[in-house]
């Protein structure tokens, strides 16, 4: 054990803890939400409107996630918040431009661009927010927790569903963008706002040698995890409204699936949390995971109140799965978690990337996307497997 000094964390305003988890929420709401999960119900109208082929479609969710994986790499590479602070508030003002942009263009070109700068934009809500709120509530002496922030992924998937329920009888698919880009202008504010500017300063600390080969190990196979969630994540956030409009009963109401998935969602992270502080993170990972896979089987069922538990459980764990990961990832390096946080999403975004390709590619073969949700459940498993060799192995409840 040794005296050393190490870089520490403080921000230059201390704002209420509702405040700062309302920037969040309202980063998320607009970046993740309208940025990207607008997407999800409008898909099938884009397709009847606007012609929109099964493997566009894909092609247009790969662009999106490609630029998050680049995001997520971006911010990997940089240490210092200051920086991660400024790009956070540059992500906002990214996320609105390129909503309201897929509502003036028809061009396929134009649209996998704007996707593309969006997926770099959600990084500011679903990244650099989370690292800057964890740190901020970390030097607060706040449980580092971030379940109330990521109820912001839960009202985003919600309120794109209502307002594509509410406005399709009176709006076409374009105008439906732009007021989802008005609307993400409108959150940017409290989010640009309350969300604390950080600046570094040095402080003694005296702690022992973590064991890093260990921890290096545990991090990369829960890294690997991840990125198996990311295939089932992506799947069902993609392409789950589209794939029940092809059922009969849901022909009119497919959106009502997405509204449910966001009405489980926004609890989940709270609840995870709290599974986690009892079995601890990985354990309730690995039951995260298992209800997922369920979620996936349900789906491929044509009876509706199977896609309806479908959709709950999708919902109920998928921003669980997300907070708990990267709070594990962010305490397991607590002086720079937004890093941490970043390198664990690289082979998430990965995942995201890869995905839709290959479901546009399966979809054009069969005629549906619901081609590609057996592959979804043999890959979610293999990340549960991996879990279970983490927990089994370092019996780390305190991760």
């Amino acid at each position: 054990m040794s005296m050393r000094s190490i870089p520490q964390t403080e921000f230059t305003a201390c704002p209420s803890y509702i405040k700062v988890m309302i920037a969040g929420m309202c980063a998320l709401i607009a970046t993740v939400g309208f940025g990207r999960f607008s997407f999800t119900p409008l898909l099938p109208l884009m397709r009847a409107q606007a012609h929109l082929s099964v493997m566009e479609g894909g092609l247009l969710a790969t662009s999106n996630y490609a630029g998050y994986l680049f995001g997520a790499i971006v911010a990997s590479l940089i240490h210092d918040l200051r920086i991660k602070a400024m790009l956070y508030r540059c992500g906002l003002l990214l996320g609105v431009v390129t909503t309201l942009g897929m509502g003036l263009t028809q061009d396929p070109v134009i649209w996998s661009i704007l996707r593309f700068f969006s997926g770099m934009a959600s990084i500011s809500g679903l990244l650099l927010a989370s690292g800057l709120i964890l740190n901020w509530l970390i030097n607060q002496d706040h449980r580092p927790e971030l379940g109330l922030h990521f109820a912001g992924m839960g009202l985003g998937i919600v309120a794109t569903g209502v307002v594509v329920m509410a406005a399709t009888p009176y709006l076409a698919w374009d105008a439906q963008w732009i007021a989802f880009g008005l609307l993400a202008l409108a959150l940017s504010i409290p989010a640009w706002l309350w969300m604390p500017s950080p600046r570094v300063v040095s402080k003694p600390h005296c702690q022992p040698q973590p064991d890093k080969r260990r921890g290096s190990l545990t991090f990369w196979l829960l890294n690997a995890a991840y990125t198996t969630a990311g295939v089932g994540y992506v799947v069902l956030a993609t392409f789950i409204v589209d794939i029940v409009s092809q059922l009969p009963f849901f022909t009119k109401g497919a959106t009502m699936v997405w509204i449910v998935v966001g009405l489980a969602a926004i609890p989940s992270a709270y609840v995870w949390d709290r599974i986690a502080g009892i079995w601890g993170s990985i354990v309730a990972l690995i039951l995260a995971f298992g209800l997922q896979i369920i979620s996936v089987l349900l789906l491929m069922s044509a009876s509706m109140a199977a896609n309806f538990a479908a959709a709950v459980l999708y919902g109920g764990t998928f921003v669980g799965i997300v907070n708990m990961t990267l709070s594990v990832a962010g305490r397991m390096q607590p002086n720079n978690p937004a890093r941490a946080m970043a390198q664990m999403t690289i082979g998430y975004s990965i995942a995201q990337f890869i995905t839709p390709a290959v479901s546009g590619y399966l979809a054009r073969e069969s005629g549906s996307y619901a081609s590609v949700l057996p592959f979804s459940a043999y890959v979610l498993g293999l990340g549960a497997v991996l879990l279970v060799v983490i927990q089994g192995r370092y019996s780390q409840r305190n991760l």
